[in-house]
């Protein structure tokens, strides 16, 4: 049944890109030029990374299908070597001045993809021959995604609180919509086409729950010595924050929602 995987697809390499350009658009652009374009590259680069492995505990918690959340978060991270640049090219040069020092690494972008598949296709091989490690495997990526989420919290933040305090409502506002409106929309959609309740669970999680820490990394290794360092990384650090609050008041809203569906099954009986 590949409706569910297929869905994913295209809410993941179709929405989000489009979602963070029309934030882009919306809030970013109309700030200063030396100031909205590394925001814009970050927030760009944050719609366009596949999946994180955060998402599967977050649709363990909500009822959802763990195994279609599992398959999305592969199928997304394999495909992100060629969708992730591609988004980046289509919709980044729309917007980014041709004399601008800063410029999208597309080839930074490609080999770090690349390297993230390793472990990827390692994991893959573990699942295929002892499935019993590989949920644990699995469980334990996802519960590391948070733990690092967590540290950035209580690391980054503090040591660029006077950044952040300066930082205006505008990046916030991107940073928050992006989640919100992609695991909403790609609810609506999955619900809109009569997805079974759990995958329509599952295929919103997926959709809104980027990959933050490939993100970071891919700004890190791209721009190591770039004075903008600190703005190209505030969408992408503030998303990885408020991801994990929004997903957390996502998965109650889900819970509560799975307990009304089993309550109408003997009625319906």
């Amino acid at each position: 049944r590949p409706q569910g995987l297929l869905i994913g697809w295209l809410t993941q390499f179709g929405i989000m890109p489009f979602l963070a350009f029309v934030l882009v658009l919306v809030f970013v652009l109309p700030l200063p030029t030396e100031y909205a374009v590394p925001v814009a590259i970050g927030a760009l680069l944050m719609g366009a990374v596949p999946a994180g492995t955060t998402s599967n505990v977050f649709t363990y918690f909500s009822k959802g299908n763990l195994a279609l959340s599992v398959m999305m978060t592969t199928n997304s991270t394999l495909w992100a070597l060629v969708m992730t640049p591609l988004a980046l090219v289509l919709y980044g040069n729309r917007f980014l001045p041709a004399d601008s020092e800063l410029q999208i690494p597309i080839e930074n972008i490609v080999v770090t993809l690349v390297v993230l598949l390793v472990p990827v296709v390692i994991g893959m091989l573990i699942r295929r021959y002892s499935a019993n490690v590989g949920a644990v495997l699995e469980l334990m990526g996802g519960l590391v995604g948070v733990f690092f989420i967590v540290f950035l919290l209580v690391t980054w933040v503090p040591r660029n609180w006077r950044l952040l305090a300066i930082t205006p409502w505008q990046v916030y506002a991107v940073s928050v919509l992006l989640g919100l409106l992609g695991i909403t929309i790609a609810y609506l959609i999955s619900k809109a086409i009569r997805l079974h309740p759990a995958n329509a669970r599952t295929v919103a999680l997926e959709t809104g729950i980027q990959n933050g820490p490939l993100a970071i990394a891919i700004i890190l290794l791209s721009f190591p010595d770039s004075p903008d360092l600190g703005t190209l990384l505030l969408v992408p650090a503030l998303y990885s924050v408020f991801i994990v609050l929004i997903s957390t008041a996502v998965t109650f809203r889900f819970r509560r929602a799975n307990v009304a569906e089993e309550q109408k099954i003997p009625s319906l009986l």
